[in-house]
């Protein structure tokens, strides 16, 4: 089975193979090495029927293979199928030549998820507003040192002209995923709460968090290469 081209209904099959304790804790036995039949009932404490009834289901999934010992020729091993698991992720996402992050006024957020993916991820990267401010936003500014992270204080932009076709455009904020409808239309939305209507330290470095956090998960997803707006 190729862990990248996993279906949605083999995921799924997976999912469910995984959702009985049992099924799972025999996974688990299997992840560092390879186990019979007989030693995964005596190492877990399960009659041998039932493990073969487990046994047939993860098999049937796609998640364990069954061979035969070189040595004694009537026993069986089992070794989990590389890949399987860490293909329950979500599919990957073509990686564009520029990421471009897209808020209201480009004096926050995107600026930071900007900063952040520069420094984390890497490659080209923007940031844009639908109705950019004349400034960054100082405590903006203020978070990004605080995490080593600069910021131009006067480096706000309309997203007309930034955008560009096979961008990789990603509002974070509502109002721009909801505003922008042509071209610009974002392909991706974070729903990052606006901390210029709080206006406090701690709105900024809320908004500091959930962006990194969001790069932090979405990284591992990207493909090389050039991708598609």
């Amino acid at each position: 089975m190729n862990a990248e081209t996993l279906s949605l209904a083999g995921r799924a099959r997976v999912h469910a193979a995984l959702g009985d304790p049992a099924r799972l804790a025999i996974v688990d036995a299997l992840t560092l090495g390879d186990a019979s039949p007989g030693e995964i009932a005596a190492d877990l404490g399960m009659p041998t029927n039932l493990v073969a009834h487990h046994v047939k289901v993860l098999h049937e999934a796609g998640l364990l293979v069954r061979t035969r010992s070189e040595g004694d020729r009537r026993r069986t091993y089992l070794r989990l199928v590389p890949g399987v698991l860490s293909s329950l992720t979500a599919p990957r996402l073509d990686r564009s030549e520029r990421v471009v992050f897209v808020c209201t006024h480009n004096s926050a957020r995107s600026q930071l998820a900007a900063a952040l993916w520069r420094d984390r991820v890497g490659g080209e990267v923007a940031s844009a507003g639908t109705i950019p401010a004349q400034r960054v936003h100082p405590r903006a500014v203020r978070v990004a040192h605080a995490h080593g992270l600069a910021l131009d204080p006067a480096g706000t932009h309309h997203v007309d002209a930034v955008v560009h076709d096979g961008d990789l455009v990603i509002a974070v904020c509502d109002n721009a995923h909801e505003d922008l409808t042509g071209p610009a239309r974002p392909r991706l939305h974070w729903s990052v709460p606006d901390p210029v209507r709080v206006d406090t330290d701690e709105a900024f470095e809320a908004a500091y968090t959930d962006l990194a956090d969001r790069i932090d998960r979405i990284a591992p997803t990207l493909t090389t290469g050039a991708g598609h707006g």
